[in-house]
């Protein structure tokens, strides 16, 4: 019963008479990417754009070694920072301060080879100390997992570096390269000169935008970096207002507080789409909404009986909410782990509708007036969906 929700992003007609969408901004600004070649003549930024963003920033993202097992820091990673290898438009795992990999035949070494020019905000060139140095301090997310099976982690040279695993482990460069912040690079010399507490107030990254200030709660400022070796950004000036209330920021960027906004959904996704100067644009992202029943295991719960499980799922109307919420932009999957794109997925059928059935079988399992179900839990950001 899984329904992974597609938020929708809107904007507006900058102060600064820019036009972008949320993916155009993570392109010019976090991915800094153009139809241009890394080294090429490009004309300085210009300008500044305001992303209304509906979360509060926490200074624990601005260092890769916290790195929690979530997707949102990564807004502000991929523009503050930089990493190895990390997914890219079109490359699940794309180059970046690594030019290049390989992992030996018995698949216990992985070296590593980094891009020459490649710097920090501060003006230091990113070495293979960097690398090994933001590995050994990583504490994020599967840092427990990580470091049982890495042996050892070797600065050949300044552009080499070389992991060593205790065992083969397929997923080496998953967890390294896309699940984790472990890949993602900091200055060695400059994060032991001013502590672990003085990086996050001033964080130096290797990320096309440098770090300009933080007023907690309220917003993030970054500038373009010059230096940076894929191409200088287009925008100037990167502006994070932290409105986490989905009103607030609709009425926000109506009034042209802002230029962009993400997770706007249900009437007020409808009331964008219908505002003169503002365009709606769909985001389908990994976000899976099911329902679990963990009092399935308790044999003295209702929910022990696979009919009251199916009756629930017959209850529940995808497609409505799907409209109602999304404005029909989510993709109901029918399954709620496995994406479409691993090797041998199997497409279950589509879930259906029928309140009919679900009474029946509710009828058939000793509950034909329903029973008191218990509490249902959500993630906060999902919490509308309960209401729709």
């Amino acid at each position: 019963m899984a329904s992974p929700l597609g938020d929708a992003g809107g904007s507006a007609p900058g102060r600064n008479g820019i036009h972008l969408s949320r993916r155009e901004i993570l392109a010019l600004a976090g991915f800094a990417l153009t139809a241009g070649m890394p080294g090429r003549l490009a004309a300085a930024p210009q300008g500044q754009l305001t992303w209304g963003v509906h979360i509060s920033l926490a200074p624990t993202w601005f260092d890769p070694a916290e790195t929690p097992g979530i997707i949102t820091p990564f807004m502000v990673m991929y523009a503050l920072h930089d990493a190895l290898v990390k997914p890219m438009p079109g490359q699940p795992m794309g180059a970046s301060l690594a030019e290049s990999w390989s992992a030996s035949e018995d698949a216990l070494v992985y070296d590593f080879t980094l891009r020459d020019g490649a710097k920090f905000h501060n003006g230091e060139p990113v070495t293979a100390e960097d690398v090994k140095f933001s590995f050994e301090r990583y504490r994020g997310t599967s840092h427990d997992m990580m470091k049982a099976r890495v042996a050892s982690v070797e600065a050949l040279d300044a552009r080499h570096v070389r992991f060593k695993l205790k065992e083969p482990w397929p997923d080496f460069m998953v967890f390294y390269a896309t699940a984790t912040g472990a890949g993602w690079i900091v200055p060695k010399k400059y994060v032991e000169k001013v502590g672990e507490d003085g990086f996050k107030k001033a964080p130096i990254g290797a990320g096309p935008y440098k770090f300009v200030s933080f007023d907690p709660g309220i917003e993030l400022t970054l500038e373009a970096f010059d230096g940076y070796w894929r191409k200088t950004p287009s925008v100037k000036r990167l502006v994070f207002r932290c409105i986490p209330d989905e009103a607030t920021r609709l009425a926000a960027l109506k009034r042209g507080e802002v230029d962009i906004v993400y997770s706007i959904r249900g009437e007020l996704a409808e009331e964008l789409r219908s505002s003169p100067g503002l365009s709606l644009k769909p985001s389908v992202i990994q976000g899976t909404f099911w329902l679990a029943f963990p009092e399935q295991w308790d044999e003295k719960s209702p929910w022990h009986d696979e009919r009251v499980r199916r009756a629930a799922s017959l209850a529940i109307d995808r497609d409505g909410i799907n409209q109602a919420l999304t404005l029909g932009y989510s993709r109901l999957t029918g399954n709620p782990f496995v994406p479409d794109t691993f090797d041998f997925y199997w497409q279950p059928p589509k879930p259906v509708y029928d309140p009919a059935k679900a009474r029946q079988l509710l009828a058939e399992a000793g509950y034909p007036n329903g029973f008191e179900a218990g509490e249902y839990n959500c993630d906060a950001s999902s919490k509308r969906s309960t209401r729709t």
